[in-house]
């Protein structure tokens, strides 16, 4: 029986040019991009190349880009980077509920070395509000980090309005485009955005690999120590293999942007046609005009979310009940309890469908009617 992955929000296979490039790089480029010889020359000036392609993808200058390990260190660096660097400034930061654990545990962090962090709630949508942003600036605010597509449940926030809100203020803008870049079409200038964070691996490209936009003349304490690599930003050897197949995913997902998008959505709408005409109960977390083409998050009444996603399993279908990054967790997804509250049976009985590379309409059928068989059995047991 074929096997139907639809967990690409949680990592993406790599495409086949992507290890094609990457091979070749590990048997051809093996010198150190700092080493002034041949063999160092070759390497940076493959490196040189993908930071220039990659950080044109977002309208960035290459000498704003941060080569990271993942989108993980990409928040890190920028929400630790930012506050103590700028922390004569003030000491507030302002976020939302329903952040990547990567912010969320960063601003914890922050709040034991005194910072003070205002998370923003959001709504039934998961969309938190440009006027409550507003609300909750101070002049002694520095930073705020609102993600720009959501990974659980999809929904995109208003990422150019508070761009623009926070024109005139002291506070830098950061956004968290891990899920969205690659299917969002992202200007960094144009939404006056400072600092933006993405990982390799959801885009068909290298796991360990990611990058850090940082708008010129922001100053960012780092976080590593060593050498002077990433213009003394990143310490460490860059990983000149990775680095190139993350400009090769980049250049792919860059010709296919509007064509991913569109085909996507059409992935969505064939789940729901499915479930519907198999009258399931279910209900779509957040909103489809408004979210990532690839991530649609629903609620099945009365099924628990352990027995569907086994179920699910051993239908030969890897799905997922929202960020990889808790998977096996007892506890809620921190989303939804902020979109429905820690009450709500959302939170026990929501599972995230997330499309991608390898998939085809005639997949997600399937998923679709088996989805629609193991809730009728789950419910009716």
């Amino acid at each position: 029986m074929e096997r139907i992955y639809v967990d690409h929000a949680a990592t993406s296979p790599m495409h086949p040019q992507v290890v094609e490039v990457m091979t070749q790089a590990m048997k051809e480029t093996f010198g150190n991009p700092s080493s002034i010889h041949s063999f160092g020359r070759e390497a940076r000036h493959r490196l040189d190349v993908a930071r220039d392609g990659i950080a044109k993808s977002i309208g960035a200058n290459s000498t704003e880009l941060i080569f990271t390990s993942g989108g993980t260190e990409s928040d890190n660096l920028a929400i630790l980077g930012v506050a103590h660097a700028n922390s004569q400034k003030g000491r507030h930061i302002i976020t939302t509920a329903i952040e990547h654990h990567a912010i969320l545990h960063s601003c914890k962090r922050l709040e034991k070395d005194g910072f003070e962090v205002t998370y923003l709630p959001v709504d039934e949508a998961g969309r938190v509000s440009v006027d409550a942003v507003k609300e909750a600036l101070r002049e002694d605010t520095i930073l705020v980090s609102v993600m720009y597509g959501n990974n659980e449940v999809g929904t995109i926030q208003p990422i150019a309005e508070i761009g623009h809100l926070l024109e005139e203020h002291q506070a830098l803008f950061h956004t968290d485009a891990v899920q969205a870049y690659g299917l969002e079409s992202i200007n960094v200038k144009e939404q006056k955005i400072d600092l933006l964070s993405v990982s390799s691996h959801k885009i068909n490209g290298p796991k360990g690999i990611g990058f850090l936009y940082v708008k010129s003349g922001i100053k960012l304490f780092p976080q590593s120590f060593g050498g002077e690599q990433e213009r003394k930003r990143r310490a460490g050897t860059e990983n000149v293999p990775a680095i190139v197949g993350f400009h090769e995913a980049v250049k792919i997902a860059q010709s296919e942007l509007k064509a991913r998008g569109a085909q996507y959505r059409q992935y969505k709408q064939c789940m729901i046609d499915e479930l519907t005409e198999a009258q399931i109960d279910f209900s779509i977390n957040g909103i489809l005009d408004n979210s990532l083409p690839h991530v649609l998050n629903l609620s099945f009444p009365g099924v628990n979310v352990e027995s569907m996603l086994v179920n699910l399993d051993l239908a030969k279908i890897a799905a997922s009940s929202g960020s990889a990054c808790t998977a096996g967790s007892i506890d809620p997804s921190h989303v939804l309890v902020a979109m429905f509250g820690k009450d709500s049976e959302q939170i026990v009985n929501s599972i995230r469908f997330s499309f991608g590379l390898t998939n085809n309409l005639e997949q997600i059928q399937k998923v679709g009617k088996e989805t629609a068989k193991i809730v009728k059995r789950l419910t009716e047991s």
